[in-house]
């Protein structure tokens, strides 16, 4: 049972990892919900702005300035939240994998092997919560701000909606968040 556990946990944080990784790199956090009305489409992200020609389908994007310069709060901290949770992600799956009980690494040692789950679970946690609290951060503001310029009837032709990176941040974390309860409260 302890077996099947630590491996159903294991494959969870590791395509949730995967999800947090590619909400991170990917650049559609915000997309623009006229479509019907819009002969293109427009993605926003934590790294650069693209637009998609509906019509011929030509895909062109604009990196924001640099790293350092002047972004919105909802941006750099998007970025950091992210960034951080992918680390801790990366390195609990490297410390989940040495502690499995499939792997022979200090395969005479269970205790120090179950002490290695139970850490990956906790650092686990820790990413999953930094990446929920960047992708929720990052929908609320997104939802602030519209409804800021719907209150103010301010019609500016193109209002935002949650983009499928955003989606995927959020879907991630929460994989990460119950993997992590696996190998801290149920492995035991």
């Amino acid at each position: 049972m302890s077996a099947a556990l630590q491996v159903t946990a294991f494959g969870l944080a590791l395509l949730s990892t995967f999800f947090l990784l590619l909400a991170t790199c990917t650049d559609c956090w915000m997309v623009n919900a006229d479509d019907s009305l819009e002969v293109s489409h427009k993605c926003r992200g934590l790294w650069r702005e693209c637009v998609t020609n509906m019509q011929d389908g030509v895909r062109t994007c604009d990196q924001y300035d640099s790293i350092l310069a002047d972004h919105p709060v909802k941006i750099v901290v998007t970025r950091t939240l992210m960034i951080t949770a992918d680390l801790l992600a990366g390195l609990a799956l490297a410390v989940l994998i040495l502690g499995l009980d499939c792997i022979t690494f200090l395969k005479e040692d269970p205790c120090v092997k179950l002490k290695m789950c139970y850490g990956a679970g906790v650092i686990l946690g820790a990413g999953s919560i930094l990446g929920l609290i960047g992708s929720m951060w990052y929908a609320v503001d997104v939802y602030v701000e519209r409804a800021m310029l719907v209150s103010h009837n301010i019609f500016l032709g193109v209002h935002y909606d949650f983009g499928w990176s955003c989606w995927l941040g959020m879907a991630g974390s929460t994989g990460c968040f119950v993997a992590s309860v696996l190998l801290t409260c149920c492995l035991y």
